[in-house]
């Protein structure tokens, strides 16, 4: 590998790392932003949603680059391919913490519904397999990837858990309905973020193995 390639793919895995961090940050502020009402932290990231899709045109402009100038091969090629495809998934999750940040905004504004709808099991799961999936390909560890496909199936159940309970409470309150949607949205939110997880674990064990696993589980 030449030093000008070894020196692109190290700026790559800093802005890589950098968005990662920005947004893990972001889901982690919308849960609270949801679950404590918050209306300025909800604001402030909605306003800030184009950071992140700024930092993701940067990752996929210098994996483009680094493609046209050294025509990588094997790993190289493999890690490139990876990257962009993480980067996707990464832009995503960042769009779905800006949904929820949205229903959080929504729901500030609403009186607090005495429901048995508890957000914490569901956003606990999905952040954790978030921050797996990511120290995954910090640390390029194959085992932790496999353990977030796991876990993806368990917030898949807790997601049809609360899906069943804001179906009963519709037809027992049918004036809350708006408020009810936008609950449910925050959790199939949630279940979206811990599938693109899912998406980075599949990436980092394509990285590290060459083998698409996707449709395997």
């Amino acid at each position: 590998m030449s030093v000008h390639l070894i020196r692109e793919i190290t700026n790559l895995k800093k802005l890589v790392l950098a968005l990662s961090a920005q947004v893990e940050d972001n889901v982690r502020q919308a849960v609270r932003a949801v679950t404590k009402r918050d209306l300025a932290l909800a604001e402030v990231l909605i306003r800030g949603d184009h950071l992140v899709d700024q930092q993701e045109v940067t990752i996929e402009e210098e994996c483009l680059k680094v493609l046209a100038l050294h025509q990588p091969v094997a790993h190289d090629l493999r890690f490139l391919v990876a990257i962009l495809k993480l980067n996707h998934s990464l832009e995503r999750i960042g769009d779905l913490a800006v949904n929820i940040a949205k229903r959080a905004k929504y729901l500030a504004a609403q009186p607090r519904l005495d429901v048995p709808i508890d957000f914490m099991p569901i956003a606990e799961k999905a952040q954790a397999m978030l921050h797996k999936s990511l120290d995954a390909l910090i640390n390029m560890d194959i085992n932790l990837a496999r353990e977030v496909g796991i876990a993806d199936d368990e917030v898949d159940a807790l997601n049809r858990e609360i899906y069943d309970r804001v179906k009963a409470l519709l037809r027992e309150r049918p004036d809350d309905i708006e408020t009810l949607i936008a609950l449910l949205n925050v959790s199939r939110h949630l279940e979206r973020i811990a599938d693109h997880a899912s998406s980075i674990a599949e990436d980092v064990i394509y990285l590290i193995e060459g083998k698409i696993i996707r449709h395997q589980h």
